[in-house]
């Protein structure tokens, strides 16, 4: 519903109560039961601007009647025909669907490395060997032999794709292409579900053709010998080609507060049960949760089962996250944060955390947290959900950067 629209260039309107709008720059709009501003109602769909959550603006309306009250803003979706290249026509003339903007002169460097690796693979048939400088460089070889123009017969087979190789990040992907992290994996198979449903359902804009997402800052910063990526034989080998065995020992030890089993709570304990966080001799996960599980959990919060309802949720995370990997050492609380509750969670608790990870629904708590992880140096992760966004913050304790004005009211949506 409008709460107000300004006779202005460009005009603004604001919604009803501070309702969220929902929606993105360039998004279609028409109105309708406008007083006043009645030159709105059943307007061909404009283009908007989003100032705010529940601010944006709608071109010229300066020569409008002045609004009064009332009306109601319509979003208006139009059918649009998408046509993709062939994958040989996409390794010629690329296209993607940036996702750092920080990051966008590395998609075809990627775009070489993958291609390159796969050409080893296919020669070899294994990835390169973890940490092989050996195998990385063939790959950087393979790299050089595809970043160049081949015409044959006045056909164009391939094209030099970028003016010079990163040759630091090939080495340094083809060194560590045999990994595989839980995570990384998780957030490829929630977007690769999501381009599946949009196909199915004919809704909503595909990402168009290549889409590269990386994490290489989360790598060592100095390059690890080859002892390092010794395989054992053990479950986390593939975590271990990535990060190095003693990174690996030191997620095992880790000693993390977990304080919400919800949605973001079940998918933490998941990928920390598959990472090996808290698995070893001296690690260990307290997670607390006072709420029980419903009906409406079950949608997304996929450790609960409908076997589980009325079950608190923090016990059932655990019990599941524990099958998932039996070395898991996990306490589970059904207490709420706060400073009625500092006899459980006390200063001797908080000195002996390595951090703490919010997935939290409500601010009060967040903001306390906040306090604690500043008051005893601990590392912060923060994060929210709201429909299919979400906020993700991490902050070290000490820094001066509290989650209560470091973002708060962008990530305080549900975190249930």
């Amino acid at each position: 519903m409008v709460g107000s629209i300004t006779q202005d260039s460009p005009g603004i309107v604001m919604t009803l109560d501070e309702q969220r709008h929902g929606l993105e720059d360039g998004d279609l709009v028409t109105f309708s039961d406008v007083q006043g501003m009645t030159e709105l109602n059943g307007i061909e769909p404009i283009p908007i601007k989003v100032l705010g959550p529940y601010t944006f603006s709608i071109g010229d309306t300066s020569k409008y009647n002045a609004y009064k009250n009332g009306g109601y803003v319509h979003q208006v979706k139009k059918t649009a025909k998408i046509d993709f290249k062939s994958l040989r026509e996409s390794l010629i003339e690329p296209d993607f669907t940036t996702s750092d903007f920080a990051k966008i002169e590395r998609e075809r460097q990627l775009l070489l490395i993958f291609q390159a690796i796969d050409s080893f693979f296919i020669q070899f048939g294994a990835f390169p060997r973890p940490g092989s400088q050996q195998d990385a460089e063939y790959v950087l070889q393979m790299a050089n032999h595809f970043n160049r123009e081949i015409v044959v017969d006045g056909k164009i087979l391939n094209k030099q794709l970028v003016d010079k190789i990163d040759e630091k990040l090939v080495l340094t992907v083809a060194k560590i292409a045999s990994g595989q992290l839980s995570p990384m994996m998780a957030v490829v198979g929630s977007i690769a579900a999501q381009e599946a449903l949009k196909a199915c359902s004919g809704k909503f804009m595909p990402i168009k053709q290549f889409f590269m997402f990386d994490a290489l800052e989360a790598l060592p910063d100095e390059e690890l010998p080859m002892s390092e990526y010794e395989q054992t034989g053990s479950r986390y080998d593939a975590q271990v080609a990535v990060f190095g065995k003693s990174i690996q020992q030191k997620i095992e030890s880790l000693k993390y507060f977990l304080v919400g089993a919800g949605a973001i709570g079940c998918e933490m304990l998941k990928n920390w049960a598959m990472m090996g966080v808290a698995c070893g001799k001296e690690g260990k996960i307290h997670c607390t949760d006072m709420d029980v599980i419903e009906k409406s959990n079950l949608n997304r919060q996929f450790l609960f089962r409908s076997s589980d309802m009325q079950q608190l949720k923090s016990e059932t995370a655990g019990r599941r996250a524990k099958e998932m990997n039996p070395s898991l050492n996990i306490e589970t609380y059904s207490v709420k944060v706060g400073t009625d509750t500092e006899d459980v969670f006390g200063d001797e608790f908080f000195e002996g955390l390595d951090g703490v990870c919010n997935a939290l629904d409500n601010v009060q708590a967040r903001t306390y947290m906040d306090q604690r992880c500043i008051y005893f140096l601990k590392p912060l992760l923060e994060s929210g959900t709201l429909g299919t966004k979400v906020g993700l913050e991490s902050m070290m304790g000490g820094g001066g950067w509290a989650w209560e004005g470091a973002g708060g009211e962008r990530s305080k949506g549900d975190g249930r």
